[in-house]
């Protein structure tokens, strides 16, 4: 056979390969993502909730500024305690028991919010749940890797995410239409809203159980040439990376470089989801107003991440464009503090969050780019866990700078600053592994 006819001949193969992947890809996106992404989006309103629940809550209770700050981001203290060991457990029994676990005990205790009665109660309530969910996320983000190659990871990931600006647009509405069911029953408004947005995490655990598979070898919706494609693509990807465990990822300069993105940027996502609802309350708005307001920039965003996504998996610069993503955030919360009127400021809020949510698929595709197996597993929850640690600081100096100046633009500005630190790591990181 000639030369030209053997390369003739393979091209087929290849086309083929490719064509199978391609589809196996699809499929699997089908039969996960819209589980895992209902999930979130239940999980994401269930984190932010809090924020809807202060605008008659935080009178009811007594809760200072401060106390609700404090409570808000002690969720982040039993997450972050309990996300290393929650995946590393989930890498040993398998991602769909776990994830179901953790689903149907975050929702009880989230729904259980409704029986506080004070600042003591608050501040308990929210550490069990912020224990009950840890692992969650990064627990999909190490499931998903698992799933799905490399080059379709960030589009992936888009779609996945898109829960959190969703959550946003339909759970501003809804929580502060269910604040106005105040007196149903002798209930409160915000108790009703804690138990009807809580509970659905459960039903989202049961479905886990029922439709999701651990490993890419039990995915009887594909053909078997389809599922060979799949695994052997995986399998490529997975011998290319060093394999380490968990303690020689975390003498990893890139882990840590990866961590210290994560902290910063963390600082401007929890600043502005848990504080919007009352910083456009001190713009004279009413409840509803406010519920539906804050769902605008949501939308936008929702639109503008999957749009972004696309481009970012076109070019492969996904550095760059995180550190774009940070940037853009960060020249949002800028404006929205440069004017006091209504429409101004919303418009900076709004492309605040579009950098935001943008940030989200560019940053989660990185770390299994660096680890696989345990590693990936525990690194990833690491790099999320103190990530997170943000998550308390954030709320509560948003909180503690409100009743200090009496206005929430010191906090906004500190938030930018974190972001244009976020943007810089993530250059630094670029020169570290000569990626763009």
């Amino acid at each position: 056979m000639t030369t030209a006819t053997a390369t003739l001949a393979t091209v087929p193969a290849a086309t083929t390969a490719e064509a199978l992947l391609a589809s196996a890809t699809r499929k699997t996106l089908v039969r996960l993502i819209p589980i895992l992404a209902i999930a979130y989006f239940f999980n994401y309103i269930d984190r932010t909730n809090v924020g809807f629940a202060a605008l008659t809550m935080n009178r009811d209770l007594g809760l200072t500024n401060a106390q609700f700050g404090a409570a808000a981001g002690l969720f982040f203290v039993g997450y972050c305690l309990l996300e290393v060991p929650s995946n590393l457990i989930l890498y040993r029994v398998g991602a769909r028991r776990w994830l179901a676990r953790i689903m149907i005990s975050w929702g009880l205790l989230s729904a259980a919010t409704a029986l506080v009665t004070g600042p003591t109660s608050f501040y308990v309530l929210r550490i069990l749940t912020g224990a009950a969910e840890a692992g969650f996320f990064p627990g999909v983000l190490f499931y998903l890797s698992t799933w799905f190659p490399a080059q379709s990871r960030v589009r992936v990931l888009s779609w996945f995410l898109v829960a959190i600006p969703l959550s946003s647009v339909v759970g501003g509405p809804l929580s502060v239409g269910l604040l106005q069911l105040d007196g149903l029953l002798g209930w409160k408004g915000w108790q009703w809203l804690f138990v009807v947005e809580g509970l659905p995490a459960c039903i989202m655990g049961v479905l886990t159980l029922m439709f999701l598979r651990d490993t890419p070898k039990e995915a009887t919706w594909l053909t078997t040439e389809e599922r060979g494609a799949l695994i052997e693509a995986l399998e490529r990807e997975s011998t290319s990376r060093p394999r380490k465990d968990f303690l020689a990822a975390l003498r990893d300069g890139k882990v840590w470089l990866l961590t210290g993105i994560l902290f910063s940027y963390w600082l401007g996502i929890n600043g502005i989801a848990i504080w919007l609802p009352l910083i456009l309350k001190g713009h004279g708005l009413s409840t509803v107003a406010i519920g539906w307001l804050s769902a605008v920039p949501y939308l936008v965003a929702s639109v503008a991440m999957i749009v972004w996504a696309r481009y970012m998996d076109r070019t492969g610069r996904h550095l760059a464009n995180l550190a774009a993503t940070c940037l853009v955030a960060s020249a949002g919360f800028v404006i929205s503090v440069m004017f006091g009127s209504l429409i101004p400021a919303m418009i900076g809020i709004t492309f605040a969050v579009i950098g935001l949510s943008s940030a989200r698929p560019a940053f989660y595709s990185l770390p299994s780019r660096y680890l696989a197996g345990a590693a990936a597993a525990g690194g990833i929850a690491f790099i999320n866990a103190v990530g997170s640690l943000s998550g308390y600081v954030a709320p509560w100096i948003m909180g503690v700078l409100k009743g200090a100046t009496g206005s929430f633009n010191a906090g906004l500005l500190g938030l930018a600053a974190m972001l244009v630190v976020s943007a810089s790591l993530t250059g630094v990181l670029s020169l570290v592994t000569r990626e763009r």
